[in-house]
């Protein structure tokens, strides 16, 4: 139960929801998630650098820049589960004051 709740925790970040997201689509670097998600060059670097040491993603050094992947497609399964989950429950998610996004 704690590793999941740890990891869950580590996805609760919006900016590493992003990150993620991005990378369902496939390799991205640096500067493609950048422009993918709106992140600052150097916050996207700190998150990516978060990712890779819990192992959610990976880089892969091509020429003179890094391309960052899932390490495992079911993290882009389960962000998909996500949203068809909030497609049917969205309303009371957004209106529950448990969990709010801060």
């Amino acid at each position: 139960m704690a590793q999941q709740a740890k990891l869950f925790r580590g996805l609760a970040d919006p900016s590493r929801l992003a990150i993620l997201e991005a990378l369902r689509l496939g390799a991205l670097s640096v500067s493609e998630i950048v422009a993918a998600t709106g992140l600052s060059q150097p916050n996207a670097s700190n998150h990516l650098r978060c990712l890779s040491e819990c192992g959610l993603v990976a880089g892969e050094p091509r020429g003179r820049f890094v391309y960052y992947r899932l390490t495992d497609p079911r993290i882009g399964e389960l962000l998909a589960l996500v949203g068809e989950l909030l497609e049917g429950t969205a309303r009371n998610v957004d209106s529950c004051e448990n969990y709010r996004a801060d």
